[in-house]
């Protein structure tokens, strides 16, 4: 089973679900979730639920527990920055360190790679054919929650403005939708990022442009705290096998790099250039 989920306490959210039900042939459920109506569909043969949580996305942590045989969930939500740039993004929950915002301390969720670019290749699809003046976009691996299934995150953002935006929000329902669809199915070869900002338009173009999906990806900047163990970790928990690692290589610090390089060869773990 496959699980959509969105949040009472995030508009974007309620926003995006709302467009799911209107493109999409979900029906209310007999069962609530949390007091909130429920809907089910079945999606290329695919049983799928929509449900609504009560708290925030990152904080659902005890999620699973509700649904014993769940094969992946994607949570539905907001992008918030400083900048208030307009994006659709794409992400695993995780931490690579302290679980400032939700989930567990060095606990990454598990990486569904494919799924996370068949909604990526959608967002870019859907901002031109209804010209969305967006940015499409990767996020690095950040909060919570620290799943042990497949768990990836669709966003819409990033301020209040664009959290309203019907047709932004409708790209964003069938990025997670496709996502849905192609899970299991897609077979293109997964890889680790590392380096780079936060949000990686590098990543973002190879994965748009050539036959490889990113599972984990880690910034620059977690780059100083990271170690074998997380980083195989990384490895480990994405859904498919990963063949090797893509380095931003300009986007680690110079005395980083060796540092990246010797953590890579410790897991035995081959690695390209970007």
């Amino acid at each position: 089973m496959i699980l959509v989920v969105s949040s009472k306490k995030d508009i974007a959210s309620l926003n995006i679900q709302q467009q799911i039900l209107s493109n999409y042939t979900f029906k209310e459920s007999t069962e609530n979730f949390q007091g909130n109506p429920a809907y089910e569909a079945q999606i290329h043969g695919k049983q799928v639920k929509l449900v609504t949580l009560n708290e925030e996305s990152v904080r659902a942590q005890e999620l699973p527990s509700s649904f014993p045989d769940l094969a992946l969930a994607v949570f539905i939500s907001r992008h918030s920055s400083l900048s208030g740039k307009p994006t659709l993004s794409v992400h695993t929950p995780g931490n690579f360190g302290e679980a400032e915002l939700g989930g567990l301390p060095r606990t990454v969720s598990v990486s569904p790679a494919n799924a996370m670019r068949e909604a990526l290749k959608t967002m870019a699809q859907y901002r031109q054919e209804i010209s969305l003046d967006y940015e499409v976009s990767y996020e690095c691996t950040h909060h919570g929650p620290s799943l042990n299934i497949p768990t990836m995150f669709a966003e819409l953002g990033s301020s209040p403005a664009q959290w309203n935006d019907s047709k932004a929000a409708e790209a964003v329902a069938h990025a997670s939708i496709e996502a849905v669809s192609a899970f299991d199915k897609s077979e293109t070869k997964a890889v680790l990022g590392i380096g780079g900002p936060h949000y990686s338009a590098k990543f973002t173009r190879l994965a748009l442009e050539q036959e490889i999906a990113f599972g984990h990806m880690i910034p620059k900047y977690a780059i100083p705290g990271l170690d074998a163990d997380v980083l195989k970790q990384c490895v480990d928990r994405t859904l498919e096998s990963v063949d090797h690692a893509v380095l931003d290589w300009k986007g680690i610090k110079g005395e980083d790099k060796s540092k990246v390089v010797e953590l890579l060869e410790a897991i035995n773990l081959p690695f390209e250039k970007a």
